[in-house]
């Protein structure tokens, strides 16, 4: 049976950049639309030329070498013809493949915000179009708030997606634009628009995920019909963000119920890259990946109870709704203190280590782990440790350097201007190969002191440190008072773009610290040499 082409529209550098917190720069969209492009999305939009001038210079050439390139931008104003409009003018001055044009489509909105008559809106649209496809460029037609105005007056909804249709755009994009739509109204109503003459393999979905429910929204729309899907990176936009296309690519691809349907630009090889893509693009924004996020999350395949660990070593398919490699993803069962002998033996397998269920060794790391973990490790979000520790039980970590002593100095002050100032200074003496140095440094916190004077100076080793970099740094109080004991998680990552967590607990924040930032150096040379194995943050 031949399946239908689902084509993958991506917005991310558009309404992606609405997302509080994040503000592109043409190097930051030039880095993105290459990952979008190498991974095999069909259009990429790339912004609005003319309304800024990061998007004024980032279409003065075109950034995609097979995708298509999209530009983004309104319909003529009324009153002006489309050869006179600066707005379209600037749309077709660009350097794109396609030309999205955003349309009112909810007579309300036509009143308040365009003030202009219902006549003159369809009269823009359809003027519009035709001067894009007259400029020899794709035209597509967003009808901006789509649902809510097919729900508040349907004959003018269709109208507005008609006029677009027959003037010649290539898709008519059903917005739901402020998110609210359930997903049995999608269905509903993209059915009318086919109805009403407009096929389906002319239509698009752009969900907002106000409900929560984006996703449900695209796949109820391409259920009802609709063939091309806008989405972000990471469910990234504007208030609560759009349709996350790293879930919807995997959904379209390996669930059965769309797969023998359908068919989209993102092979089985490609569809590999999907974790590495999602993780990426996180590192780009400089914020850590959610590590609950489906398909691509740390946590996406990670399994806890005891029970369901021994039924995964029987039969991954047990607790798993698709194979883990197929996303780019790992296995991953995670050892706590709930966790029984076929966690820590399926954890161990990973990371190279042959151990028996009989072994007595494997008795006593289970037992230290039980035994920490109620002091306050936390294990199961700090892999690295894991392995540290399973290393030492079980065979042997190599004796890199060792720390003499560290001492930390919080001065608060008055500089030489007047202004108060707290400085942290922090001073370390490592051993390496019988060579004892002495390290210094100020830092920006005590946390941060310690860390760059014991990473400043490790003899042989430093060389081997220089990519390592601090990622995030998290503190937990685990009871009250100032007495209290603090778990002090670090996650860190590598020039290889590896990422992983380490843990230190003590009544001393430094020293909880400084228990975590060793584990992670250590790590950091074990995996160098290929000691540790796959890790699962990786």
């Amino acid at each position: 049976m031949t399946r239908e082409r689902i084509y993958l529209f991506d917005t991310t550098l558009r309404d992606g950049q609405q997302t509080p917190g994040i503000d592109f720069s043409v190097e930051d969209k030039i880095a993105i639309s290459t990952l979008l492009d190498d991974f095999g999305m069909d259009y990429v939009e790339g912004g609005y030329p003319g309304a800024n001038p990061t998007d004024t210079e980032f279409f003065k050439r075109k950034r995609t070498k097979k995708a298509a390139f999209v530009a983004f931008g309104m319909t003529k104003r009324a009153g002006v013809s489309a050869s006179n409009d600066p707005g379209l003018a600037a749309l077709i001055e660009a350097k794109s493949d396609a030309i999205c044009l955003v349309a009112k489509s909810w007579d309300y909105h036509v009143a308040v915000a365009l003030g202009c008559s219902n006549e003159e809106n369809l009269d823009n649209i359809s003027l519009s179009v035709a001067a894009v496809v007259g400029a020899g460029r794709e035209a597509m037609v967003d009808c901006e708030h789509f649902f809510d105005g097919y729900k508040a007056n349907p004959t003018y909804a269709l109208a507005c997606a008609k006029a677009a249709f027959e003037a010649g755009a290539r898709w008519i994009v059903l917005c739901d634009t402020n998110g609210g739509t359930q997903p049995h109204e999608v269905r509903e109503i993209v059915a009318a628009v086919i109805a009403a003459g407009i096929p389906g393999a002319n239509l698009g979905i752009h969900a907002h995920n106000d409900t929560g429910q984006a996703i449900a929204n695209s796949l109820a729309a391409v259920e009802a019909g609709v063939r091309q899907i806008q989405g972000t990176l990471n469910g990234i936009g504007e208030r609560c963000g759009n349709a996350n296309l790293v879930t919807l690519i995997p959904t379209l691809a390996l669930k059965e119920i769309y797969a023998n349907r359908f068919e989209t630009a993102i092979d089985a090889d490609r569809l590999q890259e999907l974790t590495k893509l999602s993780h990426a693009f996180d590192e780009l924004l400089n914020r850590s990946p959610d590590m609950q996020a489906p398909y691509v999350g740390a946590s996406a395949f990670a399994t806890k109870a005891g029970i369901h660990a021994s039924a995964l070593l029987k039969d991954p398919r047990t607790y798993e709704h698709i194979a883990p490699e197929s996303v780019g993803n790992l296995r991953k069962v995670m050892v706590s203190d709930q966790g029984g002998k076929a966690n820590f033996i399926n954890a161990l397998k990973r990371r190279g280590i042959a151990v028996s269920k009989d072994d007595p060794k494997l008795d006593k790391l289970i037992a230290i782990v039980k035994e920490r973990e109620a002091t306050g490790y936390a294990y199961e979000g700090a892999d690295a440790s894991f392995a540290l520790l399973a290393s030492r039980i079980l065979g042997t970590v190599p004796d890199f350097f060792h720390v003499e002593s560290f001492r930390v100095m919080v001065e608060r002050r008055f500089d030489a201007n007047g202004q108060l100032k707290t400085v942290s200074e922090a001073v370390v003496r490592v051993v390496v190969d019988g060579e004892t140095m002495m390290s210094v440094a100020e830092g920006h916190g005590p946390v941060n002191a310690l860390d760059l004077a014991l990473r400043k100076d490790l003899g042989k080793y430093q060389s081997e440190i220089e990519d390592l970099e601090l990622a995030d740094y998290k503190v937990r109080i685990l009871n009250g008072g100032t007495e209290a004991i603090t778990r002090v998680l670090i996650e860190s990552t590598d020039g290889t773009g590896a990422r992983w967590w380490t843990v230190g607990v003590s009544d001393n924040i430094i020293d909880a610290s400084f228990q975590a930032l060793m584990d992670s150096i250590i790590f950091k040379l074990l995996k160098n040499r290929d000691h540790v194995g796959l890790i699962a943050a990786e």
